[in-house]
C-alpha cells in the first residue's frame, strides 16, 4: 500500500471482536436463565438486527422487558466487551506504527458506535494513531453504501484514488472499490466463505497483518 491516506474497519479488521458477536444472542440468554437455547432460534435471529431479534426473543421466552429495553442490554453486554476484553489482532499496532512512520494519515469508519470504538482502541492503545473515528450511525447509512467512506475522504481533505480502505467483509470491500478506492481486504474468520470473491475484488489482500510488515 503506498497511498497517503488510510480509512480502517474496526470489527474483524483491527480488532478480533466477531468471536464475540457471534456468541452474544447465547451469553445473554444464558444471563437471562435460558439454559437450553434450540438451533433453530439461533438461525432464525442470523439476519435480524438487535432489536428484532429482541423482540423474537420476547415473544418465545416471554421476557417482561420490551425489545427496546431488551437490545438495550443485549448492546451493554457487546459494550462491556469492547470496553474490557475485544482483543487487538496480532501485527496491528506494529503496522499502524510503520504506516504512521511514513506519515500516512489515518481514520477509523466503523458500523460500531463511536463511543464504544473510542473505549477499545483507547483500551488497546492505538486510538492516537487515527485522527478521528467516524460511525455508519452518525453517517446515516451502513456499508452498503459508500456515505462513511465519503465522509471520511473529506474529513481528511483527500480523494478516493489518493485513499486505501481497510476491509474484511464482502459487501464493504465492494462498495469502497466501486467508489474509487484502493482497498486492501483483511482476512477474517467470519468471512472466509467469501474469502475468494473478496480476494477478486480487492487490490491488496492481507491474511494476517504480521505478514503484512
Amino acid at each position: 500500500m503506498d497511498k497517503k491516506y488510510a480509512i480502517f474497519d474496526m470489527d474483524g479488521t483491527l480488532v478480533d471482536s466477531m468471536p464475540y458477536w457471534k456468541k452474544l444472542a447465547k451469553e445473554y440468554l444464558q444471563l437471562k436463565g435460558v439454559c437450553k437455547i434450540e438451533p433453530e432460534v439461533m438461525k432464525k435471529i442470523t439476519p435480524m438486527t438487535i432489536l428484532e431479534s429482541a423482540a423474537y426473543f420476547k415473544e418465545i421466552y416471554g421476557f417482561a422487558s420490551t425489545p427496546e429495553e431488551i437490545a438495550g442490554e443485549v448492546n451493554g453486554l457487546m459494550a462491556r466487551h469492547y470496553e474490557e476484553d475485544v482483543p487487538l489482532k496480532e501485527g496491528v499496532r506494529e503496522y499502524l506504527a510503520k504506516l504512521k512512520k511514513r506519515k500516512v494519515r489515518m481514520c477509523v469508519a466503523s458500523a460500531t458506535a463511536e463511543h464504544l470504538m473510542e473505549a477499545c482502541l483507547k483500551r488497546l492503545g492505538v486510538l492516537e494513531d487515527f485522527e478521528f473515528l467516524l460511525s455508519c450511525e452518525t453517517v446515516g447509512a451502513g456499508k452498503h453504501s459508500p456515505e462513511v467512506y465519503h465522509a471520511a475522504v473529506e474529513k481528511l481533505g483527500a480523494k478516493p484514488e489518493d485513499t486505501a480502505v481497510y476491509e474484511d467483509a464482502l459487501h464493504a470491500v465492494e462498495t469502497a472499490k466501486k467508489a474509487g478506492f484502493y482497498v486492501a481486504a483483511v482476512y477474517d474468520d467470519n468471512g472466509k466463505d467469501n474469502w475468494e470473491k473478496i480476494s477478486e475484488t480487492a487490490d491488496e489482500t492481507i491474511m494476517n497483518w504480521e505478514d503484512a510488515l
